[in-house]
C-alpha cells in the first residue's frame, strides 16, 4: 500500500492534518522533522542555529530515504523536503503526493508569534512567506494533487485528501 505524504509550506496544516488523516485512515502517522528532532537530540530551530540549514537538509535527505521504504504510512514532510530533487524522487517513488496550500496571510496569521520557524524569524515574515512561496512553487506543483486549507477545518481538509489518495 503507497504511502500517503504530506507536502507543503509551514502554517497550511501538513501535521494536523497528516495526523488526522491516518486516525480516520487507521494508518501509522509518521512526521519527518520529529523523526529529525529525535534522531538529533535538539529541536529544528536549534539545529538550524547550532549546525546551519545545509546540516539539517543532509539529515533530512536521509530520514526521506529511509521512510520511502516503508509502505502504508501517512507522513508529513518539513516544508522544504520536496525542494531537493533527491527527496522528491524518493517521496514520489512509494507515495501519493497531496500539497496543502494557504495564503501568505492565512500562513502568516497560522505562525505568528511562533519561534519555532526558524525561516521567518526576519523583520518582515510575510515578505519571507510571498518570497519562499514563490521560490517553492514550482517544487510544490509536482504533487499529485493540492488541497487549498484557506478557510477549511482540518476535517474539511481530510474528507477532500480522501478520494484523492485511494
Amino acid at each position: 500500500m503507497k504511502n500517503i505524504t504530506i507536502v507543503g509550506f509551514m502554517g497550511t496544516g501538513k501535521t494536523v492534518v497528516a495526523k488526522r488523516l491516518a486516525e480516520k485512515l487507521g494508518r501509522e502517522f509518521l512526521e519527518l522533522d520529529a523523526v529529525i528532532v529525535e534522531r538529533e537530540g535538539m529541536p529544528i530551530k536549534e539545529i538550524f542555529e547550532k549546525k546551519g540549514e545545509p546540516y539539517f537538509r543532509r539529515i533530512e535527505k536521509e530520514v526521506v530515504k529511509e521512510t520511502s521504504e516503508k509502505q502504508g504510512l501517512v507522513i508529513s514532510a518539513g516544508g522544504g523536503a520536496i525542494i531537493d530533487e533527491e527527496n522528491y524522487r524518493n517521496i514520489k517513488k512509494n507515495s501519493i503526493i497531496i500539497c496543502l496550500e494557504a495564503s501568505p496571510d492565512t500562513i502568516l496569521k497560522r505562525t505568528k508569534g511562533n519561534v519555532c520557524r526558524p525561516l521567518l524569524n526576519v523583520p518582515d515574515p510575510k515578505k519571507e512567506i510571498e518570497e519562499l512561496l514563490q521560490k517553492r512553487a514550482p517544487y510544490y506543483k509536482k504533487a499529485d494533487h493540492s488541497v487549498n486549507t484557506d478557510n477549511l477545518t482540518i476535517e474539511q481538509v481530510v474528507e477532500k485528501i480522501i478520494p484523492l489518495a485511494a
